[in-house]
């Protein structure tokens, strides 16, 4: 498997930090997986996801604008966040593609794909919603009255709604949640998947004080026409199954998988059924 970092300069001047698996190939169909948790999450949990299918595919992973090593170059917004996937698109060459988006990259994937129609082959949609107020205070509501967790409430609140006030503030908020995270027959994390050591807190906050109250396409999800794949953890109380449900509903043709022993991430839950599943899926696709 070939392995290739490089950094990307989109047309504001803003350098994203990429790594492309599989680049050996170039007549390999594309896949672009997004990471979730801007500012405090990266690149590096869905590249071990993904890393499975670069024999058949170039997978493409990268740190979000103002994540991980990518520049910290506003706005902040999921608009731009959409719009440096589509400069992307355009780097690499691809007319169509396919995208993968799991928690807040769901968001921007289903954002992506209602905004961009025709440069999709397929959809994969992992533990995320379509709404961002509903899910931020389900989410909260269900952090609050874990029995797995005693995390501090104003902290949590304003983590949140995008009001944390210090780098100390969002690791100490993130720290006493982390083990709702994964379900509670796993050994305890010492941090959520992906999570960034270069932690931007201002980014965060950008994103939930201002993307996801605005965030909630649940009326537009009939738009999407491409092959939609659906996967869920039974016992996510984050992104819990009900939001993917009315995901699928609503997406025509679309396929919902709900992993019963995992919870925000099947892929390091049930990492065997995880890969078998996508597997499947992209074998259905016709090229």
């Amino acid at each position: 498997m070939s392995e290739v970092y490089t950094q990307v300069q989109l047309s504001d001047g803003a350098k994203l930090n990429v790594c492309l698996l599989g680049a050996e190939n170039k007549s390999k169909p594309l896949i672009i997986s997004l990471h979730g948790a801007p500012g405090l999450s990266s690149h590096t949990g869905i590249k071990e996801d993904f890393k499975f299918l670069s024999d058949r595919f170039r997978v493409l992973v990268y740190d979000l604008r103002g994540s991980g090593d990518s520049e910290v170059k506003g706005p902040f917004t999921d608009e731009q966040w959409v719009s440096d996937l589509e400069e992307l698109r355009a780097w690499m060459g691809d007319e169509k593609f396919i995208l993968a988006g799991g928690s807040y990259g769901g968001f921007l994937a289903l954002n992506y794909a209602l905004n961009y129609p025709n440069r999709l082959r397929a959809l994969i949609l992992r533990n995320t919603w379509a709404c961002g107020p509903q899910g931020t205070h389900r989410a909260l509501a269900n952090i609050l009255l874990s029995d797995r967790i005693n995390p501090d409430p104003m902290r949590q609140v304003r983590l949140w709604t995008g009001n944390v006030q210090s780098r100390e503030d969002a690791e100490q908020g993130m720290a006493e949640i982390v083990l709702i995270y994964t379900p509670e027959s796993n050994p305890e994390p010492e941090s959520f998947e992906g999570a960034s050591t270069e932690l931007r807190w201002e980014v965060h906050n950008a994103a939930f004080s201002w993307s996801q109250p605005r965030f909630d396409v649940r009326s537009r999800l009939v738009e999407i026409k491409v092959p939609t794949l659906v996967i869920v953890g039974k016992l996510d109380i984050i992104c819990p199954v009900e939001e993917s449900e009315m995901i699928q509903r609503c997406i025509n043709g679309s396929e919902l998988v709900i992993f019963e022993k995992s919870a925000h991430n099947p892929a390091t839950d049930e990492p065997e059924k995880f890969r078998g599943v996508l597997s499947k899926f992209l074998e259905r696709l016709v090229w």
